[in-house]
């Protein structure tokens, strides 16, 4: 069986204005990160998969949890398509290991 790695990228705008906005931005921010994704930069997260049927999974969870009022965007990149990402300014920091291997020896 042949795997296709595949990212999901979220992007999203909210607005915190009042209690209960700031209530529907964290309960959206936890929805994310309780779904595996990671955050790239500030309101935007990204989390791996292996299938499409995965991420329409995926998917369908940030739209049945999506906030009131605001944008969020969804974006699905090819894992090879990300690893093009250029970093203009800044560098790359992660402690987490983003390899697609099933092994990974510490």
């Amino acid at each position: 069986m042949s795997y296709r790695f595949m990212r999901v990228i979220v992007f999203f705008d909210l607005p915190t204005e009042t209690l209960e906005h700031k209530r529907q931005y964290r309960k959206f921010r936890k929805t994310l990160i309780k779904n595996g994704f990671l955050m790239m930069q500030e309101s935007v997260y990204c989390r791996m998969l292996i299938t499409q049927s995965a991420g329409k999974a995926v998917i369908d969870v940030i739209r049945k949890n999506r906030p009131t009022e605001g944008i969020v965007q969804i974006m699905t990149v090819t894992e090879k398509q990300f690893a093009g990402i250029e970093y203009i300014t800044g560098e790359h920091h992660s402690e987490v290991i983003e390899s697609d291997e099933r092994l990974v020896i510490l």
